[in-house]
Parts: structure tokens; C-alpha cells; sequence
């Protein structure tokens, strides 16, 4: 088979280690389950295309291995499944119907949704099992392996995904190397195709156009430098989604962020969280108001409620803990989910983690490569062998001690600092009153200078129940500051406040 032999005369290694483990899932299944048993899933686009030419060399190889026969396929037996829609791109139906008759497809065409498409099909045909190009980081691919049952409700079925741990990379690699046709609309600065109501060329593409010709040029998809980008062109389908905080809503220019601490060992206080105090510091100390601290349970649907409901009303959300490769690690997913892009390989930063951890990496899946994809800043900082992870307003923290935080607080002010991100340390003003009065004589002046003085944060606390209350004047202006400490003391007898350092 001349895919077979195109990956064996490759000098990549990563890509002849994906070729392989996809190989072994398919000719897995082939053993699990005869011919007439299993189906192949098709829809033109890249990641299928893959897996057609991957189930080609597998089918064949494993046929080879039956027969110990050297020679090639006749025809190509699998079911193969096309649900074709009205808003699909003549390109995509155009290289389907092309690649069906080039390669001998068995060609079922359903019009109908994909769910009733599925039973109708099964209900008529033996298929156990069905091949799917689904990839890490798609929105359906949440929680498969390369064997996973059908999700409840559905028809049963055996979801087998010989490609779930590729890469953007990876996947133009294969295609490029195995010199195979793929559908003209990437060759157009398409990188993720979809309908014709929700997918436009990926901008990252765009040509300087010189000519005198209006028409928008594009580079091919092979050429998107940052896998992560890949959806970049596919347009968001409800408007109304809920962007990040706007400057307009602010109700005092004081900055507003929010704490979120993950972790069931927190929440069954085992831990001890020390993180959160120290944070709340740093952020004070550099003119931040803190909103809300929370601690979250390892649940993704609890960090993203949480995370979606801060990153709305805060100018940044810090989040730290649940970061890393094992099950109970679900902040990633949960800051994904609340931002509603996927979960994607990041070559960089797994780059990142194989110097760090070369000798505990298989080579093949690394689970904390994954994320967030389209939103995701890296934050590169010399003394961080680990680039600091930023996705819009949230930072996610991989400190799990006060020293390891010291560290990151440092490098995260300094590159906020240089450019490119939103800055952490503003321009503030703040002075401190301390008085013997009682709540009850204090109330009524506070809420009255309030109402005067809306751009001043007011805050009022007691280090003991006994104790003097301490009242907190936080701006960026100066000026503002001292008239509203001015306006306060008007209220009051001489010497009934003192400054505090």
C-alpha cells in the first residue's frame, strides 16, 4: 500500500508513532469485529480524510496478516457513511462523492440529522462499531478513549477513534507526507470546515493583497503556523455570548479580580489553602480589589459555572490548583468549557513539558498539553522552566505552595509590565482611617460618601470584635482620595480619625 509505504520512508518520527498507534486501534477493531459489523464515518473534511487512508493501510494490513498475502486491496469493504446536508459546501460534496468513487467507497448517504440518521441505520444493519475522525480538543470528544461506548441515549454503538490523540500538526503532516488529495477548500485558507453559516477562511491566513483586485487571498491551511488557532475561522452562531467584562460596567475604577481555588481536598479540609490569603495580598499590594474568593470542587461543570460567572463581572480571574495529568485535574477543561472553545494539543507547550518531564512522557498522548483553543496566551518567562497559562481576563496558576506562587507573582508582574497583556500593576491611590466610633456612627456617612465619591473604594473592617474600625480608600487619583478622606471628616469632631501608615 503506497500510505504504508509513504510513512515508512518518512523521516518523522512523531508521525510514524501516531501512524502506528492509529494502525494497532484499527486493525484492534478489525479483530473485534468482522467487515459487515463496523462503518466509517466520512465528511470530506481534513481529519477524515485521515482516518480513510489510515483505515485503507490498516484494512490492508490486516488482511495481510490473515492471509500472509503481499498483495493489494481489490476494494475497500467498510461501510462508509455520509450524512450530507443543505448547507454544506459544494468543495465538501464534491471531494466526498470524488474520493467514494477514486477509492471504491461503499457509499451510504443519510439526510437526515445525525442522531436519527444513526438509528435508522442501525436499526436496518449489524454495525457494532464506527469509526470516527474525532480528535482531543473536538467539542464531542470530551471524556472518549480510542474504544468508548456510545454516549446514553443514542443507539449503542462502539466509538473507535484511531486518531483522537492528533494534532493540527499531525494531521497535515500525514496528508502531506502520503501526497493524498484533501478537499480544495483548505488550499482556500480554510482550517476547520464546517457549514456555509459558520465557517469563513482562518484570518491568520490572509494575504497582503498589492494587485489591483479587491478579492481577499489566502494561504493554504497546512501553512497556520499555531495549531491552537485552528477554529479561528469558524464564526460564533449566538452573538448575545457573553464577552468579558467591559470597561463601561465598571463601577469604580478600581480594578476588580476574582480567587478561585480548586480542589476537594480544600473542600474536606485536608489542605489547608494558603494560596488564597497570599493572593489576596499580592493583588492588594498592586491596587487590585479582590471581588470574591472561591473554593471549587474537581468538577468541570462547577470550575466553569464559576469561572464563566467571575470572568464576567472581574477585570482578571486568578484560578490555581486542579492542573495536571490525572483525572481529578479538570481546571483546563473547566476554563474551556466556560469560554465555550475546546480543549487542543499546543505543540509549544508540550515542548515545554517534555524538557521538563522528558523521562514520564510516552511520546504519543500528553494530557497536560491540552488547551483551551483560540484563547490561550502563553506567558514565557526565563526563570519559569513552564510558561505561565493566560486565556482572556483568566491566568490559571500552576503553584501549589506559597513559594511557588512568590515565584510566578514575580514573573507574572514583570511580564504584565513589559506589553502585550493587560497590565497588574496600576496606577492607585490608597489611605487608611482608623476610628474608635461605632458601626452604627459610621454607617450613614459611608453610604452617603459613597453615593458622592462613586469612583472611591470604600471598605470598612475590625481586626477584633472590640477593635477600632479601619476604613479603606483605594482610586487612581489622588486628588479624589484625599477629598473624599476630607469630605468624611467634615461629617465628624477633629481627631476622631487617624492616618494610618
Amino acid at each position: 500500500m503506497e500510505i504504508d509505504k509513504a510513512i515508512g520512508e518518512s523521516d518523522d518520527k512523531r508521525l510514524k508513532t501516531k501512524y502506528n498507534n492509529a494502525i494497532f486501534v484499527i486493525k484492534r477493531a478489525l479483530a473485534l469485529y468482522s467487515t459487515e459489523e463496523v462503518a466509517f464515518s466520512f465528511n470530506g473534511g481534513k481529519d477524515s480524510t485521515v482516518l480513510l487512508h489510515l483505515l485503507r493501510a490498516g484494512y490492508f494490513l490486516h488482511k495481510k496478516e490473515l492471509t500472509c498475502s503481499n498483495g493489494g486491496l481489490s476494494s475497500f469493504p467498510v461501510r462508509t457513511i455520509y450524512f450530507e446536508s443543505p448547507s454544506a459546501f459544494t468543495e465538501t460534496n464534491s471531494f466526498t462523492y470524488d474520493a467514494a468513487q477514486t477509492y471504491d467507497l461503499q457509499l451510504d448517504i443519510i439526510r437526515q440529522d445525525f442522531k436519527s440518521g444513526l438509528e435508522a441505520l442501525l436499526k436496518a444493519n449489524p454495525i457494532r462499531a464506527i469509526f470516527l475522525g474525532v480528535r482531543i480538543g473536538d467539542p464531542t470528544a470530551v471524556g472518549q478513549e480510542q474504544f468508548s461506548p456510545s454516549s446514553p441515549g443514542w443507539p449503542p454503538f462502539m466509538r473507535v477513534n484511531p486518531i483522537l490523540d492528533w494534532s493540527y500538526r499531525d494531521v497535515w503532516a500525514f496528508l502531506l507526507t502520503c501526497k493524498v488529495k484533501y478537499c480544495s477548500l483548505y488550499d482556500q485558507g480554510y482550517t476547520s470546515i464546517g457549514s456555509i453559516h459558520d465557517t469563513v477562511p482562518n484570518a491568520l491566513l490572509s494575504v497582503n493583497n498589492t494587485s489591483s483586485s479587491k478579492e481577499k487571498l489566502f494561504k493554504p491551511a497546512y501553512l497556520l503556523s499555531d495549531g491552537r488557532l485552528e477554529r479561528a475561522g469558524r464564526v460564533k452562531k449566538n452573538a448575545s455570548v457573553k464577552n468579558d467584562r467591559d470597561s463601561d460596567s465598571h463601577k469604580h475604577e478600581v480594578l476588580l479580580a476574582s480567587v478561585i481555588a480548586v480542589g476537594d481536598e480544600i473542600l474536606s479540609g485536608t489542605v489547608e489553602d494558603q494560596l488564597g490569603l497570599s493572593l489576596c495580598k499580592k493583588l492588594a499590594s498592586v491596587g487590585w480589589s479582590v471581588h470574591q474568593t472561591s473554593v471549587i470542587r474537581n468538577d468541570i461543570d462547577s470550575v466553569s459555572e464559576e469561572v464563566d460567572r467571575q470572568r464576567s463581572i472581574c477585570d482578571m480571574v486568578f484560578i490555581y490548583g486542579g492542573v495536571g495529568p490525572l483525572h481529578s485535574d479538570v481546571t483546563l477543561a473547566g476554563v474551556a468549557k466556560a469560554f465555550g472553545v475546546r480543549l487542543a494539543p499546543d505543540e509549544e507547550f508540550e515542548e515545554y513539558l517534555r524538557h521538563l518531564i522528558s523521562e514520564q512522557c510516552t511520546g504519543d498522548r500528553n494530557e497536560m498539553a491540552q488547551l483551551p483553543e483560540g484563547i490561550t496566551e502563553l506567558l514565557h518567562h526565563e526563570k519559569l522552566s513552564v510558561p505561565l497559562i493566560k486565556c482572556r481576563n483568566v491566568i490559571v496558576l500552576a503553584a501549589t505552595n506559597t513559594e511557588e506562587l512568590e515565584k510566578e507573582w514575580e514573573c507574572l508582574t514583570e511580564l504584565t509590565k513589559l506589553g502585550g497583556s493587560t497590565s497588574l500593576v496600576e496606577l492607585y491611590a490608597s489611605r487608611r482611617l482608623m476610628t474608635s466610633l461605632t458601626d452604627v456612627e459610621v454607617a450613614e456617612p459611608l453610604n452617603k460618601l459613597g453615593l458622592e465619591f462613586p469612583d472611591i473604594y470604600l471598605g470598612c473592617y475590625r481586626k477584633s470584635r472590640q477593635g477600632p474600625i479601619i476604613i479603606c480608600f483605594k482610586g487612581k487619583d489622588n486628588a479624589r482620595i484625599d477629598s473624599a478622606v476630607q469630605a468624611l471628616r467634615k461629617r465628624f469632631k477633629e481627631g476622631v480619625f487617624v492616618d494610618m501608615k
